[in-house]
Order: structure tokens, then C-alpha cells, then sequence
């Protein structure tokens, strides 16, 4: 028996990193996964090709998560086409390192629509389905910067501390219709978002993590498959950080 066997999963941001790597970890375990993407066309159609090759059942779907039309869109397709939401992973967000001095306006309310608003926006649409089911599993991806924050990145550490407390509290508002709302803050994870890490500064940080690597997406999806599976029927409201023990 498949940890996800019968459940629907939408998976923001699915056409790479962690969001791919968690859509093909829900998939194996025989969830049907909604990859929902916004530039990343190719490869979420080459995602969903690969899961159906595999005997896998998904489907791919354009939205702007930081766009309320586009996000009444993809959840009016999920309601038409499978009728129920199961797993919500807001996995979909940017991070563009600046220091504050250096940082705009138009960086601040980019990082603010994508990380914050996106979430706010696809949680409100999929509690609306999840409360008439009676049970539901919401999964936000936060960062251990916005939990201890980082030098460069004073509006993504806001943002990503922001998922923190929207998820606290809306675990608390929608416990009573058995929906489980959880954070993953991931740390040093090697993703696109990290590629432009300067050696000298990547190795000083690699020295800081006690299990000696730095993650890989595969390691978050793990811990977001738990949250989305019978095994976390109990967590909530918790922030489950992923860093591989990163020595402060």
C-alpha cells in the first residue's frame, strides 16, 4: 500500500527543485499529482511525460500564483476535473538576494505576491474544498532564513518568516474540519535558487552544516510526503526544519 494511494496533490511551482522533486515522490506513491507551473513549461510537460511513461497519473496546469484570476482558474479546473483537493504543497517562490540598502520597492512587492500572497491565495481556495471534505493536508515551504534570517536577504527572510505565522495560525482556524496546515523550512538545498552562490561563500556555508552536504530536493520531499500521508494525521501547525544540522 502507497503512503498517498487515492489522493489528489497540487504541487505549486512542480516544474523543478523541490516542487519536482515532491511531485515525483507523491506520484511514486500513487497519488494522482497536479503540477501547476508558471514559466516553467517544458519542463513540467517533460515531468508529466516521465510520470506517465512511469504508469503514474498526473496532469500539468498553468497559473500565476500570485495572480487571483489565475488561482480562481486552476482551483475551478481541480473542482471540475477530480471533484476533491487532498494535499496542497505551496511549494511555488522566489528569492533574490539584496541588501536592504540596495533593495526596491518593486524586488520587496515581487517576493512579497510570489512567497506570501501566492500561499494566502491557493490556501484560501483549497480550504474552501478541503472544509466540505472534512480533511485536507496543507504543506507551505518556508526557509530557515525566515527563521533565523541571512545577510542579503532581508525581504526574503521576511517573506518566508511571514509563512511561519500564517501557518500557526491558520492550523488553528482550520483544525476543527481535520485539515493539518504545516511548514518545511528547507536550508541549503541544491536548487536553481542557489546556483549563483559564490564558491568562497557556498564552502563557508557548507561548513556550517554538522551532516556535512548540502541538501538535496529529494531530502524536503521526504519530510513533505510524511506531512501529506496517514503518518502525520497528528501534526500540526509545526515548522520542520530541513538543514542537515546547520551550526549557527
Amino acid at each position: 500500500m502507497k503512503m498517498l494511494s487515492g489522493k489528489t496533490v497540487l504541487v505549486t511551482g512542480a516544474s523543478r527543485g523541490i516542487g519536482r522533486a515532491t511531485a515525483l515522490l507523491a506520484a511514486e506513491n500513487h497519488a494522482h499529482v497536479i503540477i501547476n507551473y508558471n514559466k516553467g513549461e517544458d519542463q513540467a510537460a517533460e515531468l508529466v511525460d516521465l510520470l506517465c511513461k512511469k504508469g503514474f497519473h498526473s496532469s500539468m496546469i498553468k497559473a500565476d500564483v500570485s495572480s487571483e484570476d489565475d488561482v480562481k482558474g486552476m482551483f475551478k479546473y481541480i473542482k471540475e476535473n477530480y471533484s476533491k483537493l487532498d494535499v496542497l504543497v505551496n511549494n511555488a517562490g522566489v528569492m533574490k538576494n539584496s541588501l536592504l540598502a540596495l533593495s526596491n520597492t518593486e524586488l520587496f512587492n515581487h517576493t512579497i505576491d510570489v512567497n506570501l500572497k501566492g500561499m494566502f491565495l491557493c490556501t484560501r481556495h483549497a480550504a474552501n474544498i478541503m472544509r466540505k471534505q472534512k480533511s485536507g493536508r496543507v504543506i507551505n515551504l518556508s526557509s530557515t532564513a525566515g527563521l533565523n534570517g541571512d545577510v542579503g536577504q532581508t525581504v526574503y527572510s521576511a517573506s518566508k518568516a511571514a509563512v511561519v505565522g500564517f501557518t500557526k495560525s491558520a492550523a488553528k482556524e482550520l483544525g476543527m474540519y481535520g485539515i493539518t496546515v504545516n511548514a518545511v523550512a528547507p536550508g541549503l538545498i541544491e536548487t536553481d535558487l542557489i546556483k549563483h552562490i559564490k564558491a568562497d561563500v557556498r564552502d563557508k556555508m557548507l561548513s556550517n552544516i554538522a551532516l556535512g552536504r548540502i541538501g538535496i530536493p529529494e531530502d524536503v520531499a521526504k519530510v513533505i510526503l510524511f506531512l501529506s500521508s496517514d503518518l502525520g494525521n497528528y501534526v500540526s501547525g509545526e515548522v520542520i526544519v530541513v538543514d542537515g544540522c546547520r551550526i549557527m
